[in-house]
């Protein structure tokens, strides 16, 4: 039997509130790279929800709360010359307190929604962070009956 090496990968709309305005976390990762979620590889025995809290908590010493997933996709990639498939996991995440300077990206910025919609470049992170917003939407409307 063929083993799977379909590579996990979840994916942070992380939002924070702050003078009554919603910000969301852009990264990136690497001198060349576009603004982007942070995201995590998910370990053999991790759960995709441990994975991306450990790569907030590791690479951009914050914590943060899991409110819902938010969407999925999927891409293969080559990989030593040969196609590997990947699962994209996109979590709505809230964000709770930081030690203070975000360590593991080259860059970060907290955008305000529309800004950060034109930050992004790819098609699909637009799509998620549109979708993200209108979850947290209903989020706060089915919550605040109970807060």
């Amino acid at each position: 039997m063929k083993k799977d090496t379909t590579i996990l990968i979840s994916l942070a709309c992380l939002f924070k509130e702050s003078k009554g305005k919603l910000y969301w976390l852009l990264v990136k990762p690497n001198e060349d790279s576009e603004w982007e979620f942070p995201r995590a590889t998910v370990r053999k025995g991790e759960s995709s929800v441990r994975a991306i809290l450990r790569v907030m908590g590791e690479l951009a010493g914050m914590s943060a709360r899991v409110l819902e997933e938010v969407g999925r996709g999927s891409a293969t990639i080559n990989l030593n010359g040969r196609p590997v498939p990947q699962k994209f996991l996109y979590y709505l995440l809230e964000y709770k307190a930081s030690a203070g300077e975000i360590f593991g990206f080259h860059d970060f910025v907290w955008l305000e929604y529309g800004k950060a919609l034109r930050a992004i470049t790819s098609k699909k992170e637009a799509a998620q962070l549109r979708e993200a917003r209108q979850v947290l939407a209903k989020w706060k409307r089915d919550h605040s009956k109970s807060l």
